[in-house]
């Protein structure tokens, strides 16, 4: 279970910064175009909701998590088709337009698709890379084991005159 506890904090850790990232981006005067600005928040806010995912889901297959996120992430796109004035008020706050969104955009939905592909890109890359780690850290104990095949080197004993000239 170390491994998982250890996957389930890296996870954290990335959505941590990708909000922060995301937030960034959007509200920071960084000079940027107003597209990248937008487009940017939308890929970062796919990221994010495949991280998410994952945390709920650590030991799914990667093609399984960008499924599940990119289905929720069309869901919440399509919820913004729906118009109250209490979902519409709630849009208008900080909290509402990070979460729900506010406009309908099929280009969003394209934009979370990237970065949950990114995502998932990033997540199969280093899950190969941990389970490199294993293999070759186990290695070792399965050369020298019963399966492997080989036979370990005899040590000699016995005991034999000491040559003292």
């Amino acid at each position: 279970m170390p491994i998982l506890r250890s996957r389930r904090f890296r996870l954290a850790a990335a959505v941590l910064a990708v909000i922060a990232a995301g937030i960034g981006v959007r509200y920071l005067p960084l000079g940027l175009p107003r597209e990248v600005v937008k487009y940017a928040g939308s890929v970062l806010w796919g990221a994010m909701v495949y991280g998410l995912v994952a945390f709920l889901r650590p030991t799914t297959a990667v093609g399984r998590l960008a499924s599940a996120a990119l289905a929720l992430a069309v869901l919440v796109e399509l919820f913004r088709l729906i118009q109250t004035p209490e979902l519409d008020a709630f849009r208008l706050t900080l909290a509402g337009q990070l979460l729900l969104g506010r406009i309908f955009s099929p280009w969003n939905i394209l934009a979370y698709a990237v970065g949950i592909g990114l995502a998932g890109a990033l997540d199969a890359g280093i899950r190969r890379l941990a389970g490199r780690r294993r293999n070759s850290a186990d290695a070792p104990a399965t050369l020298s084991g019963a399966n492997s095949g080989l036979e370990p080197p005899r040590a000699i004993t016995g005991s034999q005159p000491a040559e003292l000239s």
